[in-house]
């Protein structure tokens, strides 16, 4: 693997999730790191019921398998009903069928799930969106006296991403699937660089900011993040299918996760078991597509945060081309013309996840595939297109 090559492949692991602008590759070099702090939030007009084109969805999602992703499944909810969908395979070794609830790794999803945890703490007035993280985690952060926890969970806080100082293991991807580190090591990593920027005066996605949120939740709650996420919302919204992962492997029925590391005509390496301790409170959820639907549609119906903090969430700053915006931990994206949708997508090795809701809430989409950066560019299309017949 050439050293151009080696690098890509290797931001894209570790992103846990890079924001695609639509159905673009996580390590698309149009994706903009930074925003400029002035940049005006999003507004949400609403969009008019209409039927989900099903011929239309299954063709395009047959066109992802055809074009080299073994695996992918959706679910769409409209005001019409629910529709799930497959094509291709979970498992290249045994060639079982991918299907409608096929757990799978979601990746940088997880950042909604955290988000609301601490969101949901603020409301209990264990803590204000403003307060400077110094104040509950001492000495853990640098600079921690002029950071805000609003400021981690929106990337505007000036931390470097770790996952970049990953970049310069050799084989990144395959050396990371076994690796252990803990958060505070990992925001070691980050530490030793340096800021970005001041806090709070531009935008830069970073994975960092969500592995000290993740302390930040056991600390005021004296309990482990996983357990905390399962507490307030997992067991609530009866989600039986999702967990915050802690072991390498994917329990229950699942899709594997393959990426060809060695370069198109030779084997997929199978990144199915992956260490999760690299991501943790970036990226470590695993789910289902109806368990995502799920937990979206209550949290932007309102069911888990009150109305202020809920508009606190979706206030969103403007971070690249079609109006791509990110509020605190929920990404907004334009799929179709005047009518945006709020979610998150989700990025590791083997699996990419969109999950996206309409800001009306009248229509909902999850998709996830288990193949991720070494897709085909014409693979986004396909990509893009599902997407468009699930909102649109």
């Amino acid at each position: 693997m050439n050293r151009r090559r080696a690098a890509r492949l290797a931001t894209v692991l570790l992103s846990a999730a890079s924001l695609l602008p639509l159905a673009a590759p996580a390590f698309a070099d149009s994706a903009p790191a930074t925003a400029p702090a002035n940049s005006a939030p999003t507004k949400a007009p609403a969009a008019a019921p209409a039927t989900t084109d099903r011929a239309a969805l299954q063709k395009a999602l047959d066109e992802v398998v055809a074009d080299g992703v073994p695996g992918a499944v959706v679910e769409v909810r409209d005001a019409h009903g629910t529709f799930r969908a497959t094509s291709g395979v979970a498992d290249l070794a045994s060639h079982r069928p991918a299907k409608a609830e096929d757990r799978f790794r979601a990746g940088s999803v997880t950042k909604s799930f955290v988000s609301t945890v601490v969101l949901q703490l603020v409301a209990e007035g264990r803590l204000g969106l403003d307060d400077p993280i110094e104040r509950d985690l001492p000495g853990v952060v640098p600079n921690g006296q002029n950071i805000t926890v609003r400021q981690l969970l929106g990337h505007t806080s000036g931390l470097y991403d770790y996952t970049n100082t990953l970049l310069q293991h050799p084989d990144p991807i395959r050396s990371a699937r076994t690796a252990t580190y803990t958060p505070l090591e990992l925001i070691a990593m980050a530490g030793a660089h340096g800021p970005l920027f001041a806090p709070g005066t531009s935008w830069s996605y970073s994975n960092t900011n969500y592995t000290v949120l993740g302390l930040l939740v056991e600390h005021l709650t004296g309990r482990p993040l996983g357990e905390e996420i399962g507490r307030r919302i997992l067991r609530p919204l009866h989600l039986r299918d999702t967990y915050f992962a802690t072991t390498p492997e994917v329990s229950g029925p699942h899709l594997n996760g393959y990426e060809w590391l060695d370069g198109p005509g030779t084997a997929p390496t199978d990144l199915t078991v992956f260490n999760p301790s690299i991501i943790w409170g970036s990226g470590t959820m695993v789910s289902t597509t109806a368990d995502l639907d799920r937990f979206f549609r209550a949290l932007l119906g309102g069911a888990l945060l009150p109305a202020g903090l809920l508009d606190e969430m979706r206030t969103g700053r403007l971070i690249g081309p079609d109006a791509r915006a990110y509020g605190l931990g929920l990404e907004s994206r334009t799929y179709c013309a005047g009518t945006p949708a709020w979610g998150h997508s989700g990025s590791v090795p083997g699996y990419e996840t969109f999950s996206f809701t309409t800001a009306d809430g009248r229509r909902q989409i999850t998709l996830s595939l288990n193949r991720n950066l070494t897709n085909a560019p014409q693979t986004n299309d396909a990509i893009n297109r599902v997407l468009t017949a699930g909102l649109c």
